[in-house]
Formats: structure tokens, sequence, C-alpha cells
């Protein structure tokens, strides 16, 4: 008691809670603010791209992406002495990676390469093979003709995995874009423009389909660079090649040359397009009898066959040798 009643400035122990109990309160008041402000996106940002740095770096410096660059560097001096990039089908395979998902200028290169190596390679290796090693027995001609189906292979392997490739994305894309587009109503019933509404779906899809997330995030980027925004939308029909993409993109225009509703335009889309969608599942469903009559035929009406007369024709047999016949 002795030292409450010495306190400073003549206080009292009743004043001196009514003091803490204050200090308390701005302090709990404090922390809520600074709890449920929001953070500074200037700041977010410079900590998010200074991370991102790191990540770049570390990723840059460890062992398997030197190596990576090392060998894209010897493709890349090969085929520029080959002067590979620089012929009238450059372009042409340029959009065709585009259209795989295969964008950078290394893809290219190790396209490029591979049509060149891979033959020679193939060649050599059959040569070795079949004409040093010797590991088949058959005539010259058969060698021969071993060889030369080893380097047509060698020379359309590359052709048959980019195009089985862009066929994959190209489905993946087929089904992901009516979900992309209730999408893109959606944000474009709230108001975002139509930069942030690609943002905004690429954000929210690249979980799920990450090829409509790619393709949507790349056209937002073209449409804040490029001189004509109606160049970036045509640049993904150009890399989708897709009715539906191209259905989008005339929709697009549309609305940002004559200023037509953007929601009610895409709303249509989109249902037109999940319409269509179930008359192709459908469609897969009504060829299915047709295509196991087959399958049954060879594989399940033997077996059953078998599993039902087999018994019948073990008893039958069993009686005729106890007939003695």
């Amino acid at each position: 008691m002795s030292l409450l009643q010495d306190l400073p400035f003549g206080l009292k122990p009743d004043d001196l809670i009514v003091v803490m109990a204050g200090m308390t309160a701005i302090m709990t008041v404090l922390m809520l603010w600074y709890a449920l402000m929001p953070p500074d996106p200037g700041t977010a940002r410079v900590r998010a791209i200074a991370r991102r740095r790191e990540e770049m770096k570390a990723e840059a410096l460890s062992p398997k992406r030197r190596q990576a660059i090392q060998a894209v560097t010897v493709m890349r001096q090969v085929v520029t002495r080959l002067n590979l990039m620089r012929s009238k089908q450059a372009e042409n395979i340029h959009w065709k990676l585009a259209r795989a998902g295969k964008r950078s200028q290394d893809a290219l290169i190790v396209y490029l390469f591979a049509k060149v190596a891979l033959p020679i390679a193939a060649i050599a290796g059959a040569v070795v093979l079949l004409f040093v090693i010797e590991i088949s027995a058959a005539s010259m001609q058969m060698r021969f003709l071993y060889a030369v189906a080893a380097v047509v292979i060698a020379v359309i392997a590359p052709d048959v995995y980019l195009k089985n490739t862009a066929d994959k994305r190209a489905k993946a894309l087929q089904k992901a874009l009516p979900d992309g587009l209730d999408l893109m109503v959606i944000c474009a019933e709230a108001g975002l423009s139509l930069d942030a509404s690609l943002n905004r779906v690429a954000k929210e899809m690249g979980q799920g389909f990450p090829e409509l997330a790619d393709e949507f995030a790349l056209t937002a980027v073209e449409l804040g660079f490029l001189p004509e925004r109606r160049m970036a939308l045509d640049n993904l029909a150009s890399r989708t090649t897709l009715p539906g993409v191209r259905g989008m993109v005339n929709t697009l225009v549309q609305a940002e040359r004559y200023g037509t509703p953007l929601a009610q335009s895409l709303r249509v889309l989109a249902a037109e397009l999940r319409m269509e969608r179930m008359m192709k599942a459908e469609e897969k469903a009504a060829r299915l009898p047709a295509t196991l009559t087959v399958p049954m035929i060879l594989f399940i009406l033997p077996p059953l066959f078998i599993v039902l007369l087999g018994p019948a024709v073990l008893s039958v047999i069993d009686s005729l040798r106890g007939l003695g016949l």
C-alpha cells in the first residue's frame, strides 16, 4: 500500500487503473488497425519483384539450369551457322510452337536443331548397329530398309510430337473455354475492364485450367503494350485456332469497336460453347454401342461361351469315355 500511496503527480490508485486501462485500449485499437488496414500495393509489389528476382537468380545458378543454357547455346550456334532462323518456314514453325504452348526463342532453336540433328543421329546409329555391329541377321536389303525407316522416323518425329502436343492443348482449351467465358461475364458485369477481366480469369483458372489461364494472361499483357488492341486479340486467335476462341475474339473486337454490351454477348457465346460440348459428349455416348461391338465379339463372348458351355462339354466327354467310346 505504501508504494501505491507514493505515486508521482499526486495520482491515486484509481487513477493508475484508469491510465493502464486507457493504454491497453489504445494498444488494442492500434493492433486491430494495423491488422485490418490493407497493405500498401507498392510495397507488396516491390517485395514480390525482389522475391521473384531471387528465385530467378537461384534458378539461373543451379547446375541443371547452367547445363541447359550451355546446351541451348551450342544449338543456337549450329542453327545460326546453318541460317535456319532466316528460312521461310521459321515463321510458320514459330506459330506451330505457340499453338503447342512453347513460345520462347529457345523452343524454336531446339526444334530446328532437332530437325537437323535427329536424321544425322539416326543415320549414324543405323550404320553402326546394322552394318558394323550387325545386331540383325537380315539380308543387306532389309538392313538398308531398316536404316531408311529409322531416318524417316527421325525426320517426322519432331513434327509428330509438336502436332500431338498442340492437339492436346487445343482439347484442353476447348474444354475450359465455356467456364472461362462465364467468369469473364461475371467480371464484365462487375464493371472490370477487358484487361482486368482477363487477368482475373487467368488468376482464378490457373490451377484447374493452366492452358487457358496462360493464354488469357498473355493476351492481357499484349493488350497493354501493343499499339492496337485488336492485334492482341488476333494473336490469341492465331495461337489457338479454335472456332470458340475465334468467336470470342470477334465478340471482343465488336465490343471494343462499337461499344456493344460485352457481358450479354459473352453469355450467349458461353451458352453456345457449352451446348456444343454437351452435343459432342452425347455424340460419343451414341457411338459407344457400335464401338463396343467388335471388342465384345473378340474378347467377351468367347470367354462367356467357354464358361457356360465348358462344363457341359466336359461332362459329355466323361460320359462318352465311360461308355468306352
